[in-house]
């Protein structure tokens, strides 16, 4: 079938973006964004010539999602998942910045302000460095251009992955970004590293303003890997206590609508396709243990149920997310309060 023979059925499209970032941090640079939405082909020259496809009329103004990423990992690894968001209604964000947080080791980031997490500052200002200017960002794309009028920046899903999972959910904070209406984060938890000053097996609080929902793998190796970093020495510890404790003991929210869920089989980068491993640290990951399409399947399934759940007020969408949090086939442990 060409496609002048689907007629006006949706589909998913991407805009690029950049923000120079001067006016927003004193490390400058730019970020690149990638906007995913849905959107219809009706056939007309200019769209033929362009490729450039008006949104799809139904729905708008639409909620936003905004992923952050993790360290060092390309905004593309996430776009199996705006393109899974931008399907259920959602407009979906990914981007990039690099950046040099620590000094001499410039990387791709989610945008982090690391002495916001020290002892005298966490929980006082923001450490995500680049959603103010993402925010601001949103309200100029909804104003004028090819998206005019479809983003509701009064209804923003952050999300994020690994680093970009514990900045999402340390500054999951309305008084601090406005529209904020939920969190989640795959692979990431908030325990806080002794070379910041923190005591061994320190967890930082969390908000409890919006929504939340903690993801992670069973056979997540870079967790496990990553325990020097928290006070426990060098070998391996345990891949999914971080974010069960993270989940009890640091997420003081108890509404009926937060969830931790632990995906059987996955691993620390089953959040990202295709995998690139060049780049980051997937080389002290383990294997997972589960089809990896299955386990994409069923993690972009709690993602967006949850998203509907939470920004649409679906109850289908709830029970959905219910029903495959306590499926055994994919969850290895699961928790909701």
């Amino acid at each position: 079938m060409s496609p002048l023979d689907k007629g006006a059925q949706p589909m998913v499209r991407a805009l690029f973006r950049s923000i120079p970032m001067a006016a927003h941090s004193a490390l400058g640079g730019e970020l690149h964004l990638k906007l995913y939405y849905p959107a219809v082909y009706e056939g007309s020259p200019e769209q033929k010539n362009t490729g450039m496809l008006p949104p799809a009329p139904c729905s708008a103004p639409r909620p936003v999602a905004i992923l952050m990423p993790g360290i060092n990992v390309a905004p593309e690894s996430y776009g199996w998942i705006a393109r899974a968001l931008a399907e259920v209604g959602f407009v979906a964000i990914c981007y990039g910045w690099i950046s040099e947080e620590l000094p001499g080791f410039p990387a791709l980031s989610p945008g982090l302000d690391v002495q916001a997490l020290t002892p005298e500052d966490y929980g006082r200002r923001p450490s995500a460095t680049a959603l103010a200017a993402l925010l601001e960002d949103i309200r100029s794309i909804n104003s004028a251009g090819p998206l005019a009028g479809q983003l509701d920046p009064d209804r923003i899903l952050l999300g994020g992955h690994s680093a970009g999972g514990s900045v999402a959910l340390m500054n999951a904070r309305p008084e601090w970004f406005p529209g904020l209406k939920a969190v989640f984060a795959y692979g990431s938890h908030s325990k806080a590293s002794t070379m910041l000053g923190y005591a061994a097996d320190t967890y930082l609080r969390l908000p409890a303003d919006v929504p939340t929902l903690i993801l992670g793998g069973s056979e997540d190796g870079v967790i496990a890997a990553s325990a020097f970093r928290y006070g426990q020495g060098e070998e391996p510890a345990d891949p999914v206590g971080p974010l069960m404790r993270t989940f009890a003991e640091a997420l003081p929210r108890q509404q009926g609508d937060s969830h931790l869920a632990i995906l059987r089989g996955a691993n620390h980068f089953s959040a990202c396709w295709p995998a690139d491993p060049a780049t980051g640290r997937p080389f002290l990951d383990q294997a997972c243990t589960r089809d990896e399409s299955a386990i994409r399947a069923d993690l972009a399934g709690l993602i967006c149920d949850f998203a509907v759940a939470r920004l649409q007020s679906d109850a289908l969408a709830e029970a959905r997310l219910r029903e495959r949090l306590q499926d055994p086939e994919v969850c290895a442990a699961y928790s909701s309060k």
